[in-house]
């Protein structure tokens, strides 16, 4: 079938992606990756990270590198599937492979998720794979996918190399955002000098129309959640013990557990839960959770806010800050200066400032319709294929 459609001319991408702590990237090009299939289109997806039953693109042809992943926040070391620390020959051994899917899919369109702009311990891959590409004739496009808001970097120079690596090896820029909530040069200023072309697509969420919302008397949870990754623990924890402080305390409250946080973790919630709280690992049906919850509590992450507006609920929202991360305060403060979510600083976070926060959301009623572009997926794949062409 992979040669029928190449004798057709049908359009070759391919997709690298790396989710090392949390889902969000691998979420975010899974949802692109499968728009382009639909449409026709042979994507080739590359993923370097964990495996995630049922979070994989499906209509693609899946490559798996050896995984890679990350233990916290800090981001290092890079360790395998087991936990260790990777060596030089893992190192090798990715890149051969890496090049080989490149070679294998004969793409004209190449997408990275994140670099130039982030993921640069794993430039012992991408920059084989980028010297690689650039002596192929005819060149395919390179194009670095990027969300809305990049973390500021704190260290000299790393903006001023990433954008010239930007300059050197790719064709354009898909920021997954909207300008009119934020441009890309409010957190990364070298953009403005319009070297590498940019294209905002929209935030991507998930196919297909929003759930209608559920009428207040079906309203009966609320709803907690962490996304992906292992560093909203705290935000769980604090949700458990807010309950009884809450106006809210005779709904039942469901805490969603990501795959992130490890299971002796996951036994200590359900450990402090009692009578009217379930804890669960989180559930593909979100959305479909937050159609009916009567207020979502939740970090900042990209998708999990896509999902959360989408659904039009009450939100709370306790945006990850460790380590001066700046990228989900700054959403949250945009998103809470339209009435979108109601902020809790992490710094502030109480069981008692949640359970007024929550009081306080659900007081509020359904917040404003989304103030932004959210059909990202569909305009990703649209933009991709022009340029395949």
């Amino acid at each position: 079938m992979l040669s029928a459609r190449r004798e057709a001319g049908v359009p070759r991408v391919l997709f690298w992606v790396q989710h090392l702590l949390g889902t969000g990237h691998l979420e975010r090009m899974r949802r692109m990756a499968e728009a382009l299939a639909v449409r026709g289109v042979d994507v080739h997806f590359v993923s370097g990270g964990v495996p995630l039953a049922g979070r994989m693109p499906v209509g693609v042809n899946l490559v798996q590198l050896p995984p890679v992943k990350v233990a916290d926040a800090s981001f290092t070391p890079l360790r395998d599937a087991d936990g260790q620390p990777i060596d030089e020959a893992f190192r090798r051994d990715r890149a051969r492979r890496l090049v080989d899917a490149f070679d294998a899919a004969a793409p004209s369109v190449v997408l990275l998720e994140t670099f130039p702009f982030g993921r640069r311990s794993l430039r012992f891959e991408l920059l084989p794979l980028l010297d690689r590409i650039d002596a192929v004739r005819p060149r395919p496009r390179v194009l670095s996918s990027i969300r809305d808001i990049l973390q500021l970097q704190e260290k000299a120079g790393r903006d001023a190399e990433s954008w010239a690596w930007a300059k050197h090896w790719f064709d354009e820029v898909l920021v997954h955002g909207d300008p009119s909530f934020v441009r890309l040069e409010e957190t990364f200023p070298l953009a403005a000098d319009g070297d590498v072309p940019i294209f905002y697509t929209g935030y991507v969420t998930a196919p297909g129309k929003p759930l209608t919302r559920a009428p207040v008397t079906e309203q009966q949870q609320i709803v907690v959640s962490a996304g992906g990754g292992a560093t909203g623990t705290h935000v769980l924890h604090a949700a458990i013990a807010a309950r009884p402080h809450s106006a809210h305390r005779h709904l039942g409250w469901r805490i969603l557990v990501g795959p992130g946080i490890a299971e002796e973790e996951f036994r200590a919630l359900r450990a402090k839960s009692g009578d009217g709280v379930v804890v669960e690992r989180n559930r593909l049906d979100f959305p479909e959770l937050l159609s009916r919850a009567r207020v979502s509590v939740s970090q900042a992450g990209y998708n999990t806010m896509m999902d959360v507006l989408r659904s039009r609920a009450p939100a709370v929202v306790v945006p990850f800050e460790a380590r001066n991360e700046s990228e989900q305060r700054m959403r949250t403060q945009r998103l809470a200066d339209r009435g979108a979510v109601v902020l809790v600083s992490e710094h502030a976070l109480s069981p008692f400032s949640l359970a007024n926060a929550v009081d306080r959301a659900a007081m509020q009623g359904t917040p404003p319709a989304p103030p932004f572009d959210m059909a990202g997926a569909e305009r990703s794949a649209q933009r991709i294929i022009e340029l395949a062409r």
